[in-house]
């Protein structure tokens, strides 16, 4: 059956401590959320930790990511998990990136944000 995505226009990501990322749900449905970001050249989500794994997957551009204190380098073409319960952030220096985000959700009552 085909449904409406359950965001498909770009808007600013609502968080405190976010600047200069904009955001769209692709897909949020049976315990998973598939979301796409984009991230302007000096550009941050702050630094955060969720109840569940992310995986963020990076499809153009760079930017850094620290998972656990760590600080990392992504680029085009590479992924990184964040797991639950550890402190993570994703950010861009210079350089705009963008990225397909997939968090899953233990209890499947899971609807767009």
């Amino acid at each position: 059956m085909i449904q409406d995505q359950p965001r498909p226009t770009w808007s600013p990501v609502p968080r405190e401590g976010t600047r200069g990322v904009d955001f769209r749900v692709l897909l949020g449905r049976d315990g998973i959320l598939v979301a796409n970001l984009r991230f302007a050249a000096d550009a941050t989500i702050d630094q955060h930790s969720a109840p569940h794994d992310i995986d963020v997957i990076c499809i153009a551009g760079c930017g850094y990511t620290s998972v656990g204190g760590d600080v990392f380098v992504i680029g085009a073409g590479q992924t990184v998990r964040w797991p639950r319960d550890i402190d993570h952030r994703l950010w861009t220096e210079g350089e705009p990136m963008e990225t397909i985000m997939v968090e899953r959700h233990g209890d499947g009552g899971l609807e767009a944000r």
